[in-house]
């Protein structure tokens, strides 16, 4: 009996476990698409800035 109620307990804490990596699995995939599309538009940002500031340099010169 005793042996039995520990695998119970043992097979419901791994499933949880399983459930948890999951979760979080999913949640670090999120951030990280996120970072991802933030360091895009971040990198487009810089490239228009660069243009403009080349553009400006010329009309200087």
């Amino acid at each position: 009996m005793d042996e039995q109620l520990r695998e119970i307990v043992l097979d419901s804490l791994s499933s949880t476990v399983e459930q948890m990596q999951g979760v979080l699995t999913n949640k670090l995939t999120i951030g990280d698409n996120s970072l991802e599309a933030m360091m895009m538009a971040l990198k487009e940002e810089t490239k228009s800035t660069m243009r403009a500031l080349s553009t400006r340099i010329e009309e200087l010169d």
